[in-house]
């Protein structure tokens, strides 16, 4: 975790909306979203794809799509995700400050959700 931490601008101003629920801000609400996605039991591959680059001298914001996969006690889910990410200029370095992410299809998100969040689809 230590290396998306240093992506990110350590700042109770950053946000993430992503497709496990909520909209969580600051690094100490972020952080548990991460580590229960890439630290789990589960083997999950994501690739940021198809994406648009938009850069002012202070901040850019990048458009695309999210692919890959979660995988889990012998079942796959296919993850096809829509996504932004906006960074800014913190000390001279690209910093992190939202990400939003949104999965289209219902059924792959509740399957997503039960299998992160273990709930019922």
């Amino acid at each position: 975790m230590e290396m998306m931490s240093e992506n990110w601008w350590q700042s109770d101003d950053i946000a993430m909306d992503n497709p496990l629920g909520g909209i969580k801000r600051g690094w100490e609400e972020i952080q548990p979203v991460y580590e229960r996605i890439f630290n789990g039991p589960a083997e999950v591959s994501v690739e940021y794809f198809d994406y648009t680059i938009h850069e002012t001298a202070e901040m850019f914001y990048a458009v695309g799509r999210e692919r890959g996969y979660f995988r889990l006690d012998g079942e796959e889910i296919a993850l096809a995700i829509r996504t932004s990410r906006i960074f800014r200029k913190v000390n001279g370095r690209w910093k992190q400050s939202h990400h939003h992410g949104s999965i289209e299809d219902p059924q792959v998100l509740a399957n997503y959700q039960a299998a992160v969040l273990g709930k019922k689809s």
